[in-house]
């Protein structure tokens, strides 16, 4: 055992050594290596007088180059061979096979550089026996085997193959009807042998298979014929004991051609079936008529819209008796049937079922011609019509083939509209003589043609303003009926329709009134009417397709201008301050209907500033409901001193308690006129304006002035800036019977161009308001004496320079003890300046000077 181990592991050795395991005969090791194998055929070859012997032969597992040589031997018996080819040595054939090599009927053809074939053509009965295929060594130690043996049978041709007349007859016939050809197949060999058959096709130098019944006795369609085997439509029998027959129920186009039988025979040998020989015979030639279809429909049609299109399509063919027609309509906006655009309208398929849209129809008048049928037609049907035509045949097992088809010409159809004609006459059935009178407008349809009964009418309402001058006068949608009547308002005539005031009406189906409960100036105008008929399309739905204008109608009556008349007076003069003003004003009107009126109590006073006139100022308002409103009425402590009320329709009367000085000015009432219009609206009728009543106290008292110094007018910016409003007085005034309200203003600029802005105010009481600065210098303000206000600029910015002045407001004691505000004063302004450095001062000084 340890020995066998050993030469065991030896030769795995050698094989890992030389890439390749050997074979080694009657040793006790395991097939753990193999040599050369050559190998040809197993078992028997079988072979027909006159066919061609092919046998292959391969080596494997082999040292040396990878090109091989072969060398043939025959032996009739086994025992003995005779050379017979070699790949290697042209002198190694015996003398015997030399002619038929040089002839070419014997020859050896390399498949590979380790395979080669053994061809002998036209085998003939001294070719049966033994052919051994041998390899010279290239190895490096002979292992294996070098040559293989097979036996070679010849057989006598026993095999007939014929048509069934000869010569093979030529068939012509039209797509769709049956043919059949034949072929007579038998084999009279004494062995075993099986048949195998082939239908084929032949075009030019294509074929095809059609249908093969195989050596095992199946059957089996070519490519492309599996459908037409299944349905029995191509199908291959057997007649008697040699006749095979290849039947075509239906014909078809691609069925033109030569037809052939091939016929193969088959022998088993070790259980394996082999192709002994092959014979084929042409049988016929099948010639297949075209049919002959042609269509033609009308190549201009017109049609008015809302009729009925009836277009023809004419067949014409060669047969119609035993097809079956199915016909399609096609649509196209181009003349062109190719593009994929077309849209299919109806068919009739070959069961005379029609399918289409509701509107659409097919009728079959006769076996040659069918009409589409398309109702209530609009312009969208104007195009290009096709009319398509496919003849098929009845197959077998229920199917059916298509012999023929073709496309028609255009039709050109041409949809005309025919608008309905009518005229719009726009009447006014009442017309107001004036305000708040009815007025009523009817529009109807009059001369009416070519009237349709898929047409219906809606109206439109419109009013333009008078106008005396050429120019383009807007107008303005009242109302607009839809097509399926529904009523929309434009913005004029949406709130006054909701309100009740304008209603719309359709008294008739061609007559339609418009009515204004209560006509207002505004409604005076021009009014015109449009009607609109629409046409029914086949979905049900309308579309406008005219409009009519009427001629306008005006809405006017003549009214003077209204006139408002407004008298004051005053009841009491104003002698002194203290008393109550009262004044009345008295209005008058004409030309306006049924008037409210409301007051604005208006005083012009001098402004007091250096450039403005005399500002009028509201002080005080009741509107025509009566409500009043404070105006402008600033006096905290006088809230309730002014009193607006209204005595009678036409009458009112102001009063100002506890006058002061400072109300001295020139009072006046303005006074508006309202008509109601509709509902809780009123519109402005007139404006006046009354004579003034001039409130002026003449009084002895004392007389005040104010001046403004500074002691710094020119400083370096960061520097304090002081100014001083001086307070005079000319009369005897106890100090404690007088009060000041003191403001500084200031006007940023070297003119007094500019606004002034407020700085700081001490009103009598003490009190320092301070107004909003956008830099960062600050700002006190006190009283330094009765009559002395200091003002200081603390840390100055470049942007306080300029004109600083100060306003003041005197308040006196009176007798009674009362405080009574007196005229403000100003004084006059002074120029400040802020310098960046003395440099900077010189320089601006020079530039301010010149």
């Amino acid at each position: 055992m340890e020995m066998l181990n050993t030469a065991s592991k030896y030769l795995q050795n050698w094989a890992e050594v030389h890439g390749k395991a050997a074979f080694c005969k009657d040793s006790q090791v395991p097939a753990l290596c193999r040599g050369r194998v050559v190998r040809v055929p197993a078992g028997t070859l079988v072979r027909v007088v006159g066919t061609e012997l092919v046998i292959p032969c391969n080596v494997s597992d082999y040292d040396g180059p990878s090109e091989q040589n072969f060398d043939w031997s025959f032996s009739s018996s086994g025992s003995s061979f005779v050379e017979l080819a070699s790949t290697w040595e042209a002198s190694f054939p015996a003398q015997l096979y030399q002619e038929r090599l040089q002839r070419g009927e014997i020859l050896l053809r390399r498949t590979a550089n380790d395979a080669v074939e053994l061809h002998i053509k036209n085998v003939q009965p001294l070719d049966q026996g033994h052919y051994k295929c041998s390899t010279p060594s290239t190895d490096a130690t002979v292992q294996g085997n070098y040559e293989d043996t097979v036996q070679v049978k010849v057989l006598a041709d026993a095999l007939l193959v014929g048509p069934s007349a000869r010569p093979p007859p030529s068939l012509s016939l039209r797509e769709g009807e049956p043919f059949e050809v034949r072929c007579a197949a038998a084999s009279n060999s004494q062995l075993h042998t099986h048949l195998a058959l082939l239908w084929e096709l032949h075009r030019g130098p294509a074929h095809r298979a059609v249908v093969a019944l195989t050596h095992e006795g199946r059957f089996r369609p070519g490519p492309g014929y599996e459908q037409r085997y299944h349905s029995g439509d191509v199908r291959l029998d057997t007649a008697g004991a040699d006749a095979y027959r290849l039947s075509v129920a239906h014909a078809l186009s691609a069925d033109q051609g030569s037809y052939r039988c091939v016929v193969s025979e088959w022998i088993a040998e070790q259980g394996y079936w082999q192709e002994i020989q092959e014979k084929a015979v042409e049988v016929a030639t099948v010639v297949i008529q075209p049919t002959v279809l042609r269509v033609a429909v009308a190549r201009n049609v017109s049609v008015a819209e809302g009729k009925e299109l009836d277009l023809p399509c004419n067949i014409t063919t060669d047969r119609m008796d035993d097809v079956r027609p199915e016909l399609t309509w096609f649509f196209s906006r181009t003349p062109d049937s190719t593009l994929p655009a077309r849209h299919v309208l109806a068919r009739l398929d070959r069961d005379s079922l029609v399918h289409s849209s509701p509107h659409i129809a097919v009728s079959h008048v006769d076996a040659r011609s069918y009409h589409l049928l398309v109702r209530d037609v609009s312009k969208e049907n104007s195009g290009y019509y096709f009319c398509h035509v496919a003849l098929w045949t009845p197959g077998h097992n229920r199917s059916w083939h298509k012999v023929a088809e073709a496309m028609s010409a255009p039709a050109s159809v041409g949809v005309m509209w025919l608008e309905p004609d009518y005229q719009v006459h726009l009447n006014a059935s009442k017309v107001p003589g004036f305000s708040d009178d009815p007025t009523e407008l009817e529009c109807r349809v009059v001369d009416m043609k070519n009237s349709e009964a898929s047409v219906h009418f809606t109206v439109s309402w419109y009013y333009t303003v008078n106008r005396r001058s050429d120019s383009v006068v807007p107008r303005e949608l009242l109302a607009v009926m839809d097509g399926d009547w529904t009523l929309r308002y434009g913005e004029r005539g949406k709130q006054r329709a909701q309100d009740g005031e304008f209603i719309f009406s359709k008294a008739h189906k061609d007559t339609f009134n418009f009515r204004i409960q209560r006509t207002t100036e505004e409604d005076r105008g021009n009014y015109y009417c449009v009607v609109s008929a629409w046409t029914k399309q086949r979905n049900n739905s309308w579309v406008k397709s005219k409009d009519v204008v009427s001629k306008p109608v005006s809405v006017f009556w003549a009214s003077e201008d209204s006139v408002l008349v407004v008298k004051a007076r005053q009841p009491k003069p104003v002698f002194a301050s203290g008393n109550t003003f009262e004044m009345t004003c008295k209005v008058s009107s004409k030309n306006i209907k049924s008037p409210r009126y409301s007051v604005l109590i208006t005083a012009e006073k001098p402004v007091g500033d250096f450039s403005s006139p005399n500002e009028t100022k509201p002080i005080i308002s009741l509107d025509q409901d009566a409500v009043v409103k404070l105006e402008n009425w600033t006096d905290a402590s006088r809230v309730d001193g002014v009193v607006l009320e209204k005595v009678q329709d036409d009458e009112f009367r102001y009063r100002m308690y506890q006058t002061q000085v400072s109300d001295a000015g020139l009072y006046r009432c303005m006074v508006t006129a309202w008509s109601p219009v509709r509902g809780n609206l009123w519109r402005e009728a007139a404006t006046g304006l009354s004579n003034p009543i001039e409130i002026d106290f003449q009084t002895s008292g004392p007389i005040f002035n104010a001046s403004v110094h500074s002691d710094t007018p020119s400083v370096i910016r960061g520097d304090l800036i002081k100014l001083v409003c001086n307070i005079t007085v000319e009369g005897a005034l106890d100090p404690d019977n007088m009060a000041f309200d003191v403001t500084w203003f200031a006007v940023h600029s070297f003119g007094l161009d500019k606004a002034p802005a407020l700085l700081s105010s001490l009103d009598r009481k003490g009190i320092v308001t301070t107004g909003r600065r956008d830099w960062k210098s600050n700002l006190s303000l006190e009283r330094v004496s009765g009559l002395e206000f200091l003002l200081q600029v603390h840390g100055s910015e470049d942007q306080d320079f300029g004109n600083y002045y100060c306003a003041v407001t005197p308040w006196v004691k009176s007798s009674t003890g009362s405080w009574q505000k007196e005229a403000e004063i100003l004084s006059k302004p002074i120029f400040i300046t802020v310098k960046m450095d003395e440099l900077y001062g010189e320089t601006f000084a020079h530039f301010v000077n010149s």
